[in-house]
């Protein structure tokens, strides 16, 4: 099944690839989500979370009939319980086909037909509502996350060793707690490598969980350490996380979050976000998932 899945990334994925002066929408390639779940467990049918993931694309470009150049920031988002993921390589190729196009008698109405032409190509591609919005030049940026803490500062540097680099859930160690406490965590060392090109993507990992049961510290900064000779898409790695966090936690009553935020590779970002169905405030990542805003939260971003 892997191969599959490996076959479709595969497309245009380390391949040298010809550009076109020309709108194409064919670069677009849709890889299943199902493949990857099954080797840790998630059903498809029954995902154990909600969630979206969220695309920047910093580099869009097209023109007016007359020839004018335009630039803008593109966010778009669709939802985890979709059958497909937009292959990266694939979506850059085809944004970039926008280049030498030419829509509208103003800036304006260029980016309101290409807008509606990319939401209708994914959306058919994906077979699932894309969301998308053009944010202009001077768009504020939203802090988000601000209230996490760095994980690193319940760790001690000096005795902590790290000597595993392949996933490894075993890592996790836990502790039954008196009450039920909130913890916000993150950590900005995140690696792991994509599947095909073998390229490494560096992240910003954010956890919050809601429970009697604390995930040791030290434990889970080992753990997040062990994807560093990880093969998976950014979207898998997220799914893997949250569903190892999650089998240790109280399922009926416990709240788990978990969001990546990637640095950017060709001009573009992708920002899974995962949580709990019974988690009961959005605020922390509203602005992360809302296609109007530009949310980030460090300077890799």
């Amino acid at each position: 099944m892997q191969n599959l899945t490996n076959q479709a990334a595969s497309k245009y994925l380390g391949q040298k690839v010809e550009g076109t002066q020309t709108y194409c929408p064919d670069f677009l390639v849709a890889v299943p989500r199902y493949e990857n779940r099954k080797q840790y467990n998630i059903d498809n049918d029954s995902l154990p979370f909600e969630g979206v993931d969220v695309w920047h694309a910093y580099e869009f470009s097209s023109m007016t009939k007359n020839g004018l150049p335009f630039t803008r920031l593109l966010k778009l988002r669709y939802p985890s319980n979709s059958e497909f993921i937009v292959e990266s390589k694939s979506l850059k190729l085809y944004l970039n086909s926008f280049n030498m196009s030419r829509y509208g008698a103003t800036i304006a109405e260029s980016l309101q037909i290409c807008a509606e032409m990319i939401k209708n190509d994914l959306s058919s591609v994906l077979k699932t509502d894309v969301e998308l919005k053009f944010l202009e030049n001077n768009v504020k940026r939203e802090l988000i996350f601000s209230n996490f803490n760095n994980i690193l500062d319940y760790v001690d540097e000096n005795t902590i060793k790290i000597e595993v680099f392949k996933e490894s859930p075993e890592l996790l160690k836990t502790q039954i707690t008196s009450a039920r406490r909130e913890y916000y965590l993150c950590f900005d060392s995140l690696r792991s490598n994509c599947r095909v090109t073998h390229q490494p993507d560096f992240g910003d990992v954010f956890i919050c969980y809601k429970s009697k049961i604390h995930i040791e510290e030290e434990a889970l900064v080992k753990y997040l350490c062990s994807f560093r000779s990880e093969y998976h898409f950014h979207e898998e790695c997220c799914e893997m996380i949250y569903k190892r966090l999650y089998d240790l936690l109280d399922k009926n009553n416990d709240e788990l979050m978990v969001s990546i935020l990637y640095t950017r590779r060709g001009g573009i970002d992708i920002c899974p976000i995962r949580w709990s169905k019974n988690y009961k405030s959005t605020d922390i990542f509203d602005d992360l998932i809302n296609v109007t805003k530009y949310a980030r939260n460090s300077i890799k971003q």
